[in-house]
Order: structure tokens, then C-alpha cells, then sequence
């Protein structure tokens, strides 16, 4: 039993307008004209609190403060911290 395929001129329009906004609108089950929500590595309005907390942190905390409390606490806790880190790192992609 053959699966039924889409007949071609569909394929091409889906093709045409799978870089559409529409079209992405439509398979967020968004309605045409609606503001899409983005979300993830591309949120816009993310990375924009992002960068007003970090600023507020920059211009309210004591960083030098907060530096000194996250040092590790003895020995064992800096080599469990460097064990973390280079396991870490050996699923990464970039650098080692």
C-alpha cells in the first residue's frame, strides 16, 4: 500500500512559505497578524531583561563581595569544582 502523497503545486507552496511568517505563525497555532511569542536562543524581549538585570547587578551589587563568597570553601570542594568543570567540558563542542 503506497502512502497518498501531497499533490506537487501543495508541496511547492508549503515550500514557498515555510520561511514565512505566516507560515511559522500558522504552525504555532497562531492567527495571521497575532504577535508571535518567540521563545529560546532568539527571544528578543529575553535578552532584553536579561541585559537590565544584569545591569542593575552591575550598578547595585558588591561583586568583589560576591566573588570572595563563591571561592571554594576548602580543597575538596576546588577539586570536586575542577572535576565538574572538566567533565563539563568533555561534552562541549568548543573549547576544552
Amino acid at each position: 500500500m503506497q502512502q497518498q502523497q501531497p499533490p506537487r503545486d501543495r508541496i511547492a507552496q508549503m515550500q514557498q512559505m515555510s520561511g514565512s511568517s505566516e507560515f511559522q505563525q500558522q504552525q504555532q497555532g497562531q492567527q495571521p497578524g497575532e504577535k508571535p511569542q518567540q521563545m529560546g536562543e532568539g527571544s528578543y524581549e529575553a535578552t532584553k531583561d536579561y541585559q537590565e538585570r544584569i545591569g542593575r547587578y552591575l550598578e547595585d551589587a558588591d561583586v568583589e563581595k560576591d566573588a570572595e563568597n563563591a571561592k571554594p570553601r576548602s580543597e575538596e570542594e576546588a577539586r570536586e569544582l575542577e572535576r565538574a568543570e572538566r567533565e563539563g567540558q568533555s561534552h562541549s563542542k568548543g573549547e576544552k
